[in-house]
């Protein structure tokens, strides 16, 4: 047997073996005693602790019936659990409703779950054949803030939305598809939002829930009546000022110091309903991993009100999934290489967010090999996809050679963090 003496050694053998034995422990405590003293201090963050590289998919309800079909949703992680992928994240809040059953979501919005789902609960069928393929399962509220303009449930609930300085609640998403963004500051949005998270990782077997870049709002809204008189009472009776020219393009950044104080002082509000949020679910389960996967820093805080970076200065976030969604490689590369990246890759966990490709627009095959293969020689924890349905089905090589190809690159051994 390994490790099991069947003689013992001769005398002079076993001084030898206790003395090299005797150092031998003494080495390795000694590299334990540095190990725990550095990450006591903070100078070693838990992500270089781990063995393997993450690497994580969406798996969405858009453009995808992996979510609509048991057989589906078996083969998926089949697929995954072949590629190497551990972490999954599944949507569950989208179109206006839970994507599971949820009695927390009946009593709020008049249905227990999206009706096209039939009933199904897709999370119970999930969450056990993940953990068998030790898969971690982090439930991704997808749409947070923004719902449907023509959500039944807000028939009556005027007064939940936020609205822009000329009063319109309708935002269009893609330029197309009307929705309205819920108000963070409103007592009953912090109420529904908290509820059904609080709810959801009380029934189901979760490693994790994450917030996205929808769990902010777009910054020329905030003009509804309730933040209105919060910032006056803020700020001496002083209206908020109206919006200036803002280029998405630019990262919606503003010389006006006024624009910037009043988006300050939105963000930051944002920041206390979240941060009394992951309070409410950690002292709910706790263990409970609380991902995020905002814009980058400087568009997600001008554009969206999102500031990431405060509520990871603030211990909010125990993992950080950054969407770098970037066809130009070098826009990728700078992007990663901002000193906010830089600097939370060595507190927290981060995976890089890869656009795999969406309908109609793939991602090809070769540049997303260059992307992924840059992110894991650059110290991230790991890579995450978006989404599981343009993998291989939307790029313009046959889904067999992508699978392949993505295959022998998610199991190659990750080079070590460069210091």
């Amino acid at each position: 047997m390994r490790g099991v003496r069947t003689h013992p050694p001769a005398p002079s053998q076993e001084g030898e073996y206790k003395l090299q034995f005797s150092e031998l422990s003494m080495e390795k405590m000694r590299r334990l005693t540095s190990i725990l003293l550095g990450l006591a201090a903070g100078l070693i963050p838990l992500n270089r602790l781990e063995a393997a590289p993450l690497r994580g998919v969406w798996l969405t309800n858009i453009d995808s019936a992996v979510l609509y079909d048991p057989q589906n949703l078996t083969q998926a992680l089949e697929r995954l659990e072949d590629l190497g992928v551990n972490t999954l994240y599944p949507t569950v809040w989208n179109g206006g409703y839970t994507l599971y059953p949820s009695p927390t979501g009946k009593t709020w919005l008049g249905k227990p779950q999206l009706p096209e789902l039939g009933g199904r609960d897709f999370l119970a069928e999930l969450i056990p054949q993940a953990k068998a393929r030790k898969q971690r399962v982090i439930a991704w509220f997808e749409l947070g803030l923004m719902t449907p303009a023509e959500a039944p449930w807000l028939k009556n609930r005027r007064d939940w939305l936020t609205q822009t300085a000329t009063g319109e609640t309708i935002w269009l998403e893609g330029k197309t598809l009307p929705r309205v963004w819920l108000n963070p500051l409103h007592p009953e949005v912090q109420r529904l939002m908290t509820e059904l998270l609080v709810d959801l990782v009380a029934r189901y077997d979760l490693d994790g829930i994450q917030l996205d870049d929808h769990f902010g709002y777009p910054a020329e809204m905030g003009y509804d009546p309730l933040t209105v008189a919060q910032f006056q009472a803020d700020h001496e009776g002083e209206n908020p000022p109206l919006p200036p020219a803002l280029d998405p393009q630019q990262d919606c950044v503003s010389q006006n110091r006024r624009w910037q104080a009043w988006v300050d002082w939105r963000a930051e509000r944002l920041t206390e309903f979240t941060e009394t949020l992951v309070k409410t679910l950690r002292q709910s389960k706790p263990g409970l991993i609380i991902s995020v996967s905002p814009n980058p820093q400087t568009f997600s805080k001008n554009c969206f009100l999102l500031d990431w970076q405060a509520w990871q200065k603030r211990g909010l976030i125990d993992e950080l999934a950054l969407q770098v969604y970037r066809r130009d490689f070098g826009a990728f590369q700078r992007e990663l290489l901002k000193p906010e990246v830089q600097r939370v890759k060595e507190e927290i966990p981060v995976l890089v967010g890869v656009l795999a490709g969406l309908k109609g627009a793939p991602m090809p095959l070769a540049d997303l090999e260059a992307q992924v293969r840059w992110a894991q020689n650059q110290g991230f924890s790991g890579v995450s996809f978006f989404f599981y349905e343009s993998l291989w089905n939307f790029g313009p090589e046959s889904p067999a050679l992508r699978q392949k190809a993505l295959r022998e690159l998610l199991n190659q051994r990750r080079h070590a963090p460069k210091n």
